[in-house]
């Protein structure tokens, strides 16, 4: 037991909140046993102390992450219980408006930012919101609550590593109820204990009774604390169990007793605080709270049953970010500085003229960060190389030695330690951007960027905010084989969410990343390798080029080129060739893939009557076969010709020049293309 005795109030508010976690989780049964809850139920039943020792110490602008046993922590972190029964029953008053259910569940109004399906993810955020409140000098502390099966996954291992390297404010909550699903945590692990592992990463580590909630709710004070001091993260481990099933309906005695549930039964959290914390004069008291709590959730279960169903019409709504961006990375530019949002504009009406300044594509995007940077200090860069030495490909050259480490953060080899800890600190009020060096690199951290910061905004109905910059060379070339070879455009603009920019010029590069620099989307801003020392004209301070404006990088009669990235540049030199033989091409640059421009490429297609898409990534499922499809079901009519698609070998890509060359369109390729096109 604790040694601390807690003064009367404190006492009855700790019991309440466990009571209200018990009693709400036995009603969510009951209505799961009706029918009324229509797909998984996770209870807490038996942790109830955990939840409520540590979150009596969080103020409201705290935040919690947690994980699909998430209902206890909600409701100690103050989620009404008619919002967490309403969004289990599915209902448009839940706290995730019926999107989540009963493993998704957000309130970022009170700090919690979202429990997840995915063991592991809200260990990173936690610690990306520790960044966030280290950033903006806010005396926040970041807590993730997870299971014992969450320390044997990598998001565990790069999550602690960070908030130690980084000393961030951070708590780290440990569950241990002894089973991941069905597996005992005795034949998962090969080190009984969790708690003592944070010595491993140079952390505080504490090992406690999860049961008894005075010893929590001491061990959480001190690690509070010591977060508000800046002294760093604490991993608490928190021995208990749940005596429930995994989910309501599964077995539960395949893998485990009736004589081992029953003897944590009797080790009830609740009865258990009440029996060593009452002498007689609490006993009123604590019935008191009993009472008020039943009638509290019964009223709250009416209210969630009676409540209306979501709108079928805003399903889609909220995958994107449905409000105008945010002007802070601009803050102190001149207005005439800025392009406008206005809907229809051609592709370079909100743009400046090329002039005549040549630079390069780096010294481009490069120009649009340092601005950004300088006029928003939420803005910081994460990325192996990037600090000091000013990345692989110089696009941070020079920018240590104006913002600093803590804006220009080097990082370990931990691509999904990272790239989960930049998503929650986008969640918490900074703006991080991510620098893969290669975009094959991002791939290790796939399942961040796809099954959490590409959701957040849907799943929390638009009320989190994802301002997430995620960069990457891409593109064959320089014997560089095939893991630092890839494009993976395709695959990634299949993915709600996302924004997928590719580049082909110095000039869209400058205007494109200014603009991924201001937006509360997600973007995914791929650099092709061949173009990063190519030169062009670009305009002096701050533009922007809307994402889903096409380029018509040259006008023609005969046929419409569309090409992407290096193609572009590959197209229009074929075009050229072709044009001395008195052959008129029109090249087509999509610059973004998400959100995909159809309509100019739809117009050129009306004037030329025939199509040809070029890119150098594979062709079975790409964004070039979905230009087509799109082409040939909304363009049929305008066309003269079937529309033939030049893409690159589906293959990994080798090493050896010759044979590295044969797997992407050159210009010969191109140009015999149009010729056959035309011929059609």
């Amino acid at each position: 037991m604790a040694t601390q005795i807690l003064d009367t109030d404190c006492l009855l508010s700790l019991y309440r909140t466990m009571q209200v976690i018990r009693q709400t989780e036995e009603q969510l049964v009951r209505l799961h046993q009706r029918g009324l809850i229509h797909g998984a139920c996770h209870t807490y039943v038996g942790e109830e102390a955990i939840a409520a020792g540590v979150c009596a110490h969080l103020r409201s602008d705290d935040v919690v992450f947690s994980t699909h046993r998430g209902h206890g922590h909600a409701l100690a972190k103050g989620l009404a219980p008619e919002a967490l029964i309403a969004e289990l029953l599915g209902r448009a008053t839940g706290c995730s408006r019926g999107r989540g259910g009963s493993m998704h569940l957000f309130s970022p109004e009170i700090g919690l930012m979202g429990t997840s399906g995915i063991v592991g993810p809200c260990i990173l955020q936690a610690a990306g919101a520790g960044y966030s409140f280290r950033l903006l000098r806010r005396e926040n502390v970041a807590v993730a609550f997870f299971g014992d099966g969450a320390v044997n996954n990598g998001a565990f291992h790069e999550g602690l590593n960070l908030a130690s390297i980084w000393k961030l404010p951070v708590l780290f909550v440990c569950e241990n109820n002894e089973f991941a699903t069905e597996v005992p945590f005795k034949e998962a692990s090969g080190i009984p204990d969790v708690g003592r592992r944070a010595a491993n990463y140079g952390l505080h580590g504490v090992e406690v009774d999860g049961n008894d909630a005075l010893a929590v709710y001491e061990a959480a004070r001190d690690a509070v604390a010591r977060a508000r001091a800046g002294e760093g993260a604490t991993l608490i481990e928190c021995k208990t169990y749940r005596t429930r099933p995994h989910a309501e309906g599964m077995g539960d005695y395949t893998y485990r007793t009736r004589e081992e549930v029953a003897a944590w039964k009797a080790r009830c959290p609740i009865a258990r605080l009440r029996e060593e914390s009452d002498h007689g004069e609490l006993t009123a008291s604590f019935a008191a709270v009993d009472a008020e709590v039943s009638e509290l959730v019964a009223a709250a279960s009416r209210a969630a049953e009676a409540a209306p169903w979501p709108d079928p019409a805003t399903a889609t709504a909220h995958v994107y970010c449905e409000r105008p961006q945010s002007s802070g990375a601009t803050a102190g530019l001149s207005s005439s500085a800025k392009t406008g949002d206005r809907q229809g504009a051609s592709a370079t009406d909100s743009a400046p003229p090329l002039g005549t300044r040549e630079i390069t594509y780096v010294e481009a995007t490069h120009e649009a960060l340092a601005e950004a940077m300088e006029h928003d200090r939420r803005i910081f860069v994460l990325g192996e190389g990037i600090g000091v030495r000013g990345g692989n490909f110089r696009t941070t050259a020079g920018l240590f030695e104006r913002f600093g480490a803590e804006r220009l953060r080097d990082t370990p080899i931990s691509e999904r330690g990272f790239t989960g800890l930049a998503g929650g600190a986008a969640m918490t009020g900074t703006r991080p951007i991510v620098d893969f060096m290669f975009v094959d690199f991002l791939n290790d951290a796939f399942g961040e960027v796809i099954n959490q910061i590409a959701k957040m905004q849907y799943m929390s109905s638009g009320r989190i905010k994802m301002p997430i910059l995620l960069r990457g060379c891409i593109g064959v070339g320089h014997s560089a084989a095939t893991h630092h070879s890839s494009l993976l455009h395709s695959v990634y603009s299949h993915i709600p969410g996302l924004r997928v920019v590719l580049a082909a010029t110095p000039y869209d590069a400058k205007g494109l990343f200014a603009r991924a620099l201001r937006s509360e989307d997600p973007v995914l801003f791929l650099e092709h390798r061949e173009l990063m020392a190519v030169k062009g004209p670009v305009p002096e301070g701050w533009y922007e080029i809307e994402f889903g404006r096409a380029a018509v990088a040259r006008e023609g009669t005969d046929a419409t080129v569309v090409a992407l990235a290096q193609m572009r540049h590959r197209a229009l030199a074929a075009a050229e060739s072709l044009a001395a033989e008195g052959v008129s091409i029109e090249v087509v640059d999509p610059r973004t893939v998400s959100p995909l421009d159809i309509d100019t490429i739809l117009e050129s297609v009306a004037k030329t009557g025939r199509l040809l898409v070029v890119d150098e990534a594979y062709g079975p499922c790409s964004v070039a076969a979905e230009i087509a499809a799109r082409v040939a079901d909304a363009g049929f009519d305008e066309l003269d010709a079937p529309i033939r698609r030049l893409q690159g070998s589906f293959c990994p890509t080798p090493y050896s020049p010759p044979l590295e060359k044969v797997m992407i369109p050159q210009i010969d390729d191109i140009r015999r293309a149009i010729i056959e096109l035309l011929a059609e």
